[in-house]
């Protein structure tokens, strides 16, 4: 157990910080015993249950999987790389808060350019010190860029604009220090979520967090990789759980959209889990594209194992 509650470092789209509270009623009961030796993400992203978990929970093993190369890199730079990526950070933080609004979209765009010359030539297969530099760059463009939202083009192009924030940490040096030793022990892979399937057996917990269905057409982002995630790869995922993760005897906690929330005749996820714990929580939520939309609604919580505290 960590002394340190690193929180996530970087914000991503349907983040679960919000829902961490309500989810400690949802964990396996094997959890608490201390009988689940294996915790496994297929889709990381901003990695709050993670961070959570690995906070309360002495697991002997920790594998942590993103199809996205750039999030997966960075979390290597934040695993191994810590104080060399803060003081790049530093300078990034420093050269932005001292220019005027003018200055800021510059350097902002600067930065992009840059990311996405990187992206085209990086190896992500052989660590180079240029993952420092480059890592340091995903984090300030998170911090600076629209909503904090990371969305690529089909080119595989990082293309949110700016955020035009007068005010922003970019280096949130404690946090990514306890992040650091959050992530000590952990194995990171990048590739689909069907890369962790080796390494699940009966002793594992897989917390699954795919690109959410959308509920409206306007709603829609599932574009934080060039691989669009539709509902032929919710049906993949779904068969996933069932034929790999079940099968082995493992648990799974996995977290999607409520169609219901638009459509109480959708019955989408019940179909595709049946069998299942099905149960929904509470969410704040934009539910269009221009943000006006946000309120609270429903999101479903898909499990397939019996819950200590309900």
């Amino acid at each position: 157990m960590s002394e340190l509650n690193a929180r996530p470092f970087l914000k991503w789209a349907g983040g679960k910080s919000q829902l961490l509270e309500q989810f400690t009623k949802y964990y396996p009961k094997n959890l608490f015993g201390g009988k689940i030796k294996k915790y496994i993400e297929p889709f990381l992203g901003g990695g709050a249950v993670f961070f959570y978990l690995q906070s309360q929970y002495n697991f002997e093993e920790i594998i942590l999987n993103d199809i996205n190369e750039e999030l997966v890199l960075t979390y290597y730079v934040v695993q191994n790389n810590v104080k060399e990526l803060i003081e790049q950070l530093e300078i990034l933080e420093n050269k932005y808060l001292e220019g005027d609004m003018v200055k800021k979209e510059e350097i902002f765009y600067e930065q992009r350019e840059l990311f996405n010359i990187e992206k085209k030539i990086l190896n992500y297969n052989l660590f180079s010190s240029e993952w420092i530099g480059h890592a340091a760059r995903m984090i300030f463009l998170n911090k600076t860029c629209f909503n904090g939202l990371y969305r690529q083009n089909k080119k595989g192009e990082f293309n949110v604009p700016f955020g035009k924030r007068k005010k922003v940490t970019v280096c949130d040096k404690d946090n990514l220090i306890a992040a650091n030793s959050a992530l000590k022990k952990v194995k990171l892979l990048i590739g689909d979520f069907e890369n962790v399937s080796e390494y699940i057996d009966e002793n594992s917990f897989l917390y699954i967090d795919p690109p959410y269905r959308p509920l409206t057409q306007t709603s829609s982002f599932t574009d934080y990789s060039k691989i669009p995630f539709d509902d032929e790869s919710q049906k993949r995922l779904a068969k996933w759980t069932r034929n790999v993760i079940d099968e082995k005897g493992a648990y799974f906690m996995l977290s999607n959209s409520d169609p219901k929330n638009v459509d109480e005749f959708d019955n989408f996820f019940e179909e595709l889990y049946k069998g299942f714990n099905i149960t929904r929580v509470k969410a704040t939520r934009s539910i269009n594209s221009k943000g006006t939309g946000r309120g609270e609604i429903n999101e479903l919580l898909i499990y397939n194992y019996d819950i200590l505290n309900l």
